[in-house]
């Protein structure tokens, strides 16, 4: 690992992601959008430092934090796209393909776009239904080669994950 500092800083951002998104985003009263907004200044400061924090770089723990706090920067799209830019350009071993379609399927939703791989979700009446898909017909052999299961796995994971606040709300 190239850079152990860098890498313990990031799994401490990751925790404190995870930590005040128990659930959903919006029904928790931990999220705090100046968390998210402190981080994403913090990961462009790391980018511009070191590039994208790959595995070599970081370890695949820090890496996939660095992934997460990006995935959580949607009032900055413009750098959520710069750092898919910077995903897709690095050797599979060096960040995972399923992280690169979670970020590609939400900057396209934060664009207003169409999703590639079905991984983003709405909640309608206490059901999770996946954003507007790109070529639905398409979509579990996109997601696939990306390292996802079927779409309708990817919907029940959803359910699985946040069933307790469904349920509770109901």
């Amino acid at each position: 690992m190239l850079y152990p500092r860098i890498a313990s800083e990031l799994l401490d951002m990751g925790r404190v992601d995870q930590e005040m998104r128990p659930g959903n985003p919006r029904q928790s009263k931990r999220w705090d959008a100046k968390v998210d907004q402190r981080h994403t200044n913090r990961m462009k400061e790391l980018v511009k430092q070191i590039g994208w924090p790959t595995v070599s770089k970081v370890g695949h723990e820090a890496a996939h934090a660095a992934w997460l706090l990006v995935q959580h920067a949607d009032h900055d799209v413009d750098f959520q796209k710069k750092c898919l830019t910077l995903m897709k350009s690095e050797l599979e071993t060096e960040v995972e393909r399923r992280c690169i379609a979670y970020l590609e399927d939400r900057v396209r939703v934060n664009l207003g776009q169409p999703q590639l791989y079905g991984t983003q979700f709405d909640e309608v009446d206490n059901n999770f239904v996946p954003w507007t898909i790109e070529n639905p017909e398409q979509v579990d052999e996109r997601r696939l080669q990306m390292g996802l299961g079927t779409l309708q796995e990817g919907i029940e994971e959803m359910y699985d994950a946040y069933r307790t606040e469904t349920e509770g709300s109901t």
